[in-house]
């Protein structure tokens, strides 16, 4: 009887910095942080070159901060246990050097290139996520995801202000949509990933509330999030092309959330959920873009 060795590829170091960025979670945050420059005017490519550099370094910096803190609690989660510090490829101080690294460099990247405004809003979107979502609320309440959600709502604050340098209603009201967005969205997933949770005594809220009433909370939250959406059409700062977009994209996300809340075997209609609330955030602010482009286009042509 002979034995054959199963060859397990071990990843890169240039794959192992890669995964402490979170690529795919950086994309939408990239999207968010881009269309809001679009939204707010006519920004150079050079200056949306740079802001998307810059973007992908401060949430890579955060990522990676976030491994090295959660670094227990990832050698415990199934999904999380071959990140490069659990599974012993890299040291904890190297990861976390690496993410402050990007961190102060994107910084000086922003300040130096747009201002010292956005600047200042990409460095505390950073601490928000390291220290108040990650370091304080996600390991203590299951407010966790609601409050931190702040985190994830930086972005367009960035990318608007790095363009007209100051904060508006409208740069308000980006903020809001993603704050009230990441609940429903971010519950669809810990609604499936529960038992992950609770080995890592993570009080997620279908842990501590229950499935009913995490499920409830989103079907609450998705409602203010639709008024939210539309609020801009409401004081005209957004047209009909963005209203319409915005609308049939609201009425899929609250079908969907309440196909959830509804059905005795919600494990796919959850899943459904959490990935068309990503498709859902992206289109939305791709709406604002071509709907803002629009009026600009048609007021300089008039």
């Amino acid at each position: 009887m002979t034995s054959q060795a199963v060859d397990v590829k071990t990843p890169s170091l240039l794959a192992d910095f890669i995964t402490l960025t979170k690529p795919r979670i950086i994309s939408l945050l990239l999207v968010t942080t881009i269309a809001p420059m679009y939204v707010a005017g006519r920004p150079s490519f050079a200056l949306a070159m740079i802001m998307l550099i810059g973007g992908y370094m401060i949430a890579g910096g955060a990522n990676a901060v976030n491994m090295y803190l959660d670094s227990d609690i990832d050698t415990v989660m199934a999904r999380t246990r071959l990140r490069p510090i659990p599974s012993g490829r890299m040291s904890p101080k190297a990861v976390l050097a690496f993410g402050i690294a990007l961190a102060t460099a994107a910084t000086f990247l922003f300040a130096w290139a747009a201002n010292v405004l956005a600047a200042t809003l990409a460095l505390a979107g950073f601490y928000f996520y390291v220290f108040i979502y990650t370091r304080w609320l996600k390991r203590t309440t299951p407010q966790n995801i609601v409050i931190g959600g702040a985190a994830g709502a930086f972005p367009p604050l960035v990318g608007y202000t790095a363009v007209t340098g100051r904060i508006d209603l409208l740069a308000v009201y980006l903020f809001l949509i993603i704050f009230f967005w990441t609940p429903p969205h971010f519950w669809a997933l810990a609604l499936l990933k529960q038992r992950d949770y609770e080995k890592a005594h993570i009080p997620m809220a279908p842990l501590v509330w229950g499935e009913r009433e995490t499920m409830n909370q989103m079907v609450w939250y998705t409602i203010v999030l639709i008024a939210l959406t539309l609020l801009p059409v409401a004081f005209r700062a957004l047209g009909g092309v963005y209203a319409v977009s915005a609308g049939v994209l609201d009425l899929l996300l609250l079908a969907g959330v309440l196909r959830v809340r509804n059905a005795k075997e919600w494990t796919a209609p959850a899943w459904r959920v959490y990935k068309f609330s990503l498709l859902y955030l992206a289109l939305l602010f791709a709406a604002m873009v071509v709907d803002r482009q629009l009026y600009l286009a048609v007021n300089t042509l008039g």
